[in-house]
């Protein structure tokens, strides 16, 4: 049972993401916008669609928006590329992994070269 669902969400992801990227043309929407999982409940009814947007603050306020106003358009079109018993409706949440990942790249980043000044090579850990 948990394949199965599991199966669904990344079908209900792919066809998500290609709905965004092809057939969306709402201004708001940035052009880097990235589904990056969807979770899909046990009885098919809901779906929770996690997305990263690339860009500040407000133009992810307007992703957001555009999307929960698209989500009628974009439940009707999986219903028709996934043959399902119920669509499941779509709740589009913001995900934020990859820019805690990119900070947490950058300070790293920072802490090494800090490092490297100072001649400490790490050698004496």
């Amino acid at each position: 049972m948990v394949d199965r669902i599991n199966r669904i969400s990344e079908e209900v992801k792919r066809e998500v993401s290609n709905i965004i990227r092809n057939e969306i043309k709402d201004p708001r929407l940035p052009s880097m916008v990235s589904v990056v999982s969807a979770n899909v409940t046990k009885d098919l009814r809901y779906a929770k669609i996690y997305v990263s947007v690339l860009g500040t603050d407000e133009e992810k306020k307007n992703a957001m928006e555009a999307l929960k106003s698209a989500a009628g358009f974009i439940r009707r079109e999986v219903g028709r590329r996934v043959q399902l018993r119920y669509t499941p409706e779509m709740h589009f949440e913001l995900d934020t992994s990859i820019e805690h990942g990119v900070y947490i790249t950058k300070l790293i980043n920072e802490t090494v070269k800090d490092d490297d000044a100072k001649g400490n090579s790490g050698e004496n850990i």
